[in-house]
């Protein structure tokens, strides 16, 4: 029996997937619509480009519902499993990479207007980009997860299945290393002496 779209909007993702494994085609799409940006938006920026962000997205929500039968509701938070998988398929797609000069890979498209303030945030958004992807890969996920995704500390334990010593390690050492190169680019950025 599938439920009105409407009805499932509150309900957590845990619960709207064991509703899908149970044939639920609604917990389906609500379930799609929800986390579907999430994933995207998380490889996107462990990867930086765009395509391939899309086919790591497409191969974690299949995942995500070929282990819908057997997922145990309350061992896990769904976002959490999601952010793991991600981040191992992106990690997989790097190590292939590793070949390739970063200087060589094209910057993402730009599809926002070309007034000034669109361009200085563009810039800010591809330094970001490009910084984050000049950390070791351990730091940079942990930086993305921590103060991009917003995840707390032993949240991103259990998606990078370390301590949390560890990731306050690897997040303060981002951190540290985002702000040495991106310092000598406050000017250009916009963010002036005081910003």
């Amino acid at each position: 029996m599938t439920m009105p779209l409407d009805a499932l909007e509150d309900v957590p993702d845990d619960a709207l997937l064991r509703l899908f494994a149970n044939g639920d085609g609604a917990a389906a799409r609500v379930l799609t619509l929800r986390l579907t940006p999430i994933v995207l938006a998380h490889a996107y920026r462990l990867l930086g480009d765009r395509d391939e962000a899309e086919d790591v997205a497409q191969e974690a929500m299949m995942r995500l519902w070929r282990i819908a039968p057997d997922w145990r509701q309350g061992e896990a938070k769904v976002t959490t499993w999601l952010y793991r998988v991600v981040a191992n398929l992106c990690t997989d797609r790097l190590r292939r990479r590793r070949g390739v000069d970063l200087d060589s890979v094209p910057e993402p498209a730009d599809d926002t207007p070309s007034a000034h303030d669109g361009l200085v945030a563009r810039a800010r958004v591809d330094a970001l980009q490009q910084a984050l992807s000049a950390l070791p890969e351990r730091q940079r996920q942990a930086v993305i997860l921590r103060h991009i995704e917003g995840l707390s500390n032993p949240e991103i334990a259990q998606v990078m299945e370390i301590g949390v010593e560890a990731v306050e390690s690897l997040t303060a050492r981002g951190k540290r290393a985002l702000t040495a190169a991106l310092a000598d680019r406050r000017m250009e950025l916009g963010f002036g002496d005081d910003g």
